[in-house]
């Protein structure tokens, strides 16, 4: 059972609390604030008597000369999650979402209900609503995906991408809707010449059997069968969106990057960027093709042998384990007939890095022992070698392997690099990583139940808009953005009617919150 009392307080004010009373006696007490006015108290009753009704339509307030007096109840007009909602409009205008979108208030609206409670388009509608949003029709919202993904532009825009329609362009991440996006986004960054560049992929499957032209089986980072699509994404250095584009789903990894990164130079007429990016993003082909267009790179370097400048190391320090965090450096001077930078290799030794890989060469070894010796059948293993009926452990392999245990390669043409530098920038390749967990957890960006093209497009746009947003929100308030949502969500404002006076009542905030909000709207 819970009532709302009042009780006074040590400085004469008058506390409104809420008694959670329990069967056995004890009981649970709720502040909801202190009063110093008849008006305070009977807002901070308001406040209590809201919580107790759980958002029901009306409250039993007795306030002088209203209908209450009558036994009439006074009527909410409206209860919102106006501190969430303010903060998050808050940012989208910083980020000049509402400029560049026209301030379209669907999009807007698909936005903010990614970010509160990521859900399908049909129940969005309900998340809105809840929030104290004056949500759209449901038949708009699933007309509007065919211009959130390009389809029904004006003629000149039609035109400039027809001219863009070279082949391997990319029209910016799924038409010009998320081109003025992505333009918000860098002029939001400040990007320059020592702009970082960080770039990934992910996989988003659909919850259908058969794929078509876009939708497709292919490589999953999930290891999961239905088809998919492949999305790229570039980052600034911080983790910050700048661009997203969706490919095929048995698009390679490898030629997914130039195109993004084309789209953006021409877009933003950049000179000169810094590109960072995985080994397992970067072909050969990739890496002339960059340095053809005359971009500085820190890209990881594959090791498929133990490196010239390691095994130097080892013979002058026989018996000696190579210290912890020791880099060696390997210059690669281009020739007369290169059309390339100089370029300068790193190595760095981690011995925790070394420790995990042992532990997966022991085992992996141990199950070859096994299936050598007729153990176990003879599964998918690097270490058993088949040469007709006859199978052996691989110990050339293991032998380099171990070797080669604790040692990541990083390749740059910048000029006189240095090692800090270079692992350093390449170590923020976690945060497009945090991005894309971002993406996929806190805004449910998988699986797709979308259908149409238009509709798949449009929803990694959404998607991106609400990453981008909810990154700025980390980073300006410090806190995640799952902790600002499921905090600042609990504090409604609501309006209540009495007679002619309409009266505005908030729950008391806490002082993090507080703070956090302060910080938004630049007001601390």
């Amino acid at each position: 059972m819970a009532y709302v009392r009042t009780v006074k307080t040590a400085s004469g004010a008058r506390a409104v609390q809420i008694v959670h009373s329990q069967r056995r006696g004890s009981r649970d007490i709720e502040h909801i604030g202190s009063a110093h006015t008849d008006a305070d108290l009977e807002l901070l009753k308001a406040v209590a008597r809201q919580r107790l009704a759980a958002g029901q339509g009306e409250l039993e307030l007795r306030l002088p000369g209203s209908p209450a007096n009558q036994g009439e109840a006074l009527p909410i007009i409206s209860s919102r999650m106006g501190h969430l909602l303010d903060a998050l409009g808050r940012g989208y205008d910083v980020l000049g979402f509402a400029a560049a979108t026209g301030r379209d208030e669907v999009f807007k609206a698909l936005v903010l209900a990614r970010i509160i409670e990521p859900t399908s388009k049909l129940d969005s509608l309900r998340v809105l609503a809840e929030a104290g949003m004056d949500p759209p029709s449901y038949r708009t919202v699933k007309r509007r995906p065919r211009i959130y993904a390009g389809a029904g532009q004006n003629p000149d825009d039609a035109a400039r991408d027809a001219d863009d329609s070279e082949p391997g362009h990319v029209d910016p991440a799924g038409g010009r809707w998320r081109a003025r996006l992505a333009r918000a986004c860098a002029e939001h960054v400040s990007l320059g010449p020592t702009t970082l560049l960080l770039y990934d992929v992910t996989t988003l499957y659909f919850e259908t059997d058969e794929g078509d032209g876009f939708r497709k089986p292919g490589f999953s980072k999930e290891r999961r069968l239905e088809p998919q699509i492949t999305v790229g994404l570039l980052t600034d250095g911080s983790g910050f969106p700048l661009m997203v584009h969706a490919f095929e789903g048995n698009r390679a990894e490898t030629t997914t990057m130039l195109p993004v990164l084309r789209a953006f130079l021409d877009a933003h007429h950049l000179p000169d960027v810094t590109v960072i990016a995985d080994a397992g993003m970067v072909s050969e082909a990739n890496k002339r093709a960059i340095e053809a267009a005359g971009l500085s790179f820190i890209l990881g370097a594959r090791v498929p042998d133990v490196p010239y400048a390691v095994t130097e190391w080892r013979d002058a320090h026989p018996d000696t384990e190579i210290p912890d965090g020791h880099v060696f450096v390997q210059p690669w001077p281009a020739g007369p007939g290169d059309k390339r930078r100089n370029h300068t290799i790193f190595y760095q030794y981690r011995a925790d890095r070394a420790r995990r890989t042992l532990r997966g060469i022991d085992t992996q070894v141990a199950k070859a022992e096994n299936a050598v010796a007729g153990k176990t059948a003879v599964k998918r293993n690097r270490y058993v070698r088949l040469t007709g009926a006859t199978k052996t452990v691989n110990r050339t392999l293991e032998a380099k392997n171990r070797a080669l245990a604790g040692i990541k390669g990083y390749i740059t043409n910048l000029p006189n690099p240095q090692p800090e530098q270079v692992i350093g920038a390449y170590s923020r390749l976690l945060q497009v990583e945090k991005s894309f967990r971002m993406s996929k957890t806190d805004l449910a960006a998988r699986p797709i139940y979308h259908h149409t093209r238009e509709s798949i497009e449009a929803h990694p746009t959404i998607v991106f808009a609400a990453l981008a947003l909810s990154r700025w929100i980390e980073n300006t308030t410090g806190w995640s953005i799952k902790r600002f949502v499921t905090t600042a969500r609990r504090y409604r404002t609501i309006q209540i009617q009495a007679g002619e006076h309409t009266i505005t009542a908030a729950d008391p905030l806490p002082d993090d919150l507080h703070a956090a909000l302060d910080a938004i709207h630049g007001t601390h």
